[in-house]
């Protein structure tokens, strides 16, 4: 989806035009792929903008710098504070939110440890990821040929820039194919996750999805609608499963910042269910679309509002 461009981008304190948030060709993020990233959205909400989940958020790119021993200058609360402002300052009422932790320039090789951390935020609009009748009508998904990371391979449990080649991949291959999404498995051959979203089964009720032990990140759009499900009495068990597992399904969804809470209607040319977006999907939808806009007391601490 072609990014429509703010007029700030906050680089290491500064904001900067966003024409000018650049850095030179010979970076060290650009050639080995050593680096991290969030992705967040804000939503507009009868109290202006709210980032959703935003210090969580934050809390999780620092968990993957430790992982790559990026090491920032600044804080989780210094970072969480120019999220809110940059938003601010762009004067958008929703967006996505892209923060960036790269290498320095000035040194090269595959040893990172004498690059400085650097530290950008980017936001623009951004709408649906997979398409403005995903929600509604649901996508259609194929188990790809690409298997997810494992654990001794790259940590899965961090978004580090380099590892999204093998999501990119598995996007690249469904699309080829005519589909919208990929599933990819483990080296098990275990559902793990899609190219960019938490997987979601529903069969007799109960909500079932893979474990962080499958490879899958530890999303926090999972997180909310695992904690949402099971506020309404919905049975929710992490556990492995098989590709067959989601050809059996009465239904299937995925989750993400980006997809937000999305139908699956058929996997591998096998229609789910009765080929719609079924009544827990669409019962979950709904809640995480009034959670993230700010009309669920309930969830009233997911939302960090731009605006004091």
């Amino acid at each position: 989806m072609p990014i429509t461009p703010t007029k700030k981008i906050w680089m290491d304190g500064e904001l900067v035009d966003w024409d000018d948030a650049t850095i030179h060709v010979l970076n060290p993020t650009l050639h080995y792929g050593w680096g991290v990233f969030e992705g967040l959205r804000a939503y507009a909400t009868e109290r202006g903008p709210a980032v959703f989940r935003l210090t969580e958020h934050i809390e999780r790119l620092f968990r993957s710098a430790s992982i790559y021993f990026l090491e920032p200058e600044w804080t989780v609360a210094q970072l969480v504070d120019a999220t809110r402002n940059l938003v601010r300052v762009n004067e958008v009422e929703s967006c996505y939110i892209r923060p960036l932790m790269y290498l320095g320039y000035g040194e090269m090789g595959l040893n990172p440890l004498p690059s400085k951390t650097k530290v950008s935020i980017a936001c623009w609009p951004w709408g649906v990821y997979l398409g403005e009748e995903a929600e509604t009508n649901g996508v259609r998904a194929r188990v790809s040929s690409w298997q997810r990371l494992g654990h001794n391979t790259i940590p899965p449990a961090g978004k580090g820039t380099g590892q999204y080649l093998n999501s990119s991949l598995a996007k690249v291959e469904a699309l080829k194919a005519g589909y919208d999404e990929a599933i990819m498995l483990t080296p098990a051959g275990n559902v793990a996750e899609g190219s960019g979203e938490n997987l979601f089964v529903v069969s007799r009720g109960t909500l079932y999805t893979p474990p962080v032990v499958d490879g899958v990140l530890a999303g926090l759009t999972r997180d909310s609608v695992m904690t949402m499900a099971r506020d309404e009495g919905i049975e929710v068990v992490e556990r492995s499963m098989t590709r067959t597992d989601l050809y059996f399904a009465d239904e299937v969804f995925c989750t993400g910042t980006a997809a937000e809470v999305v139908p699956i209607v058929e996997v591998d040319d096998r229609r789910v269910g009765e080929g719609v977006p079924g009544p827990v999907t669409r019962r979950l939808v709904g809640l995480y679309r009034q959670a993230v806009t700010g009309r669920l007391d309930r969830y009233k601490d997911w939302n960090e509002y731009v605006r004091d």
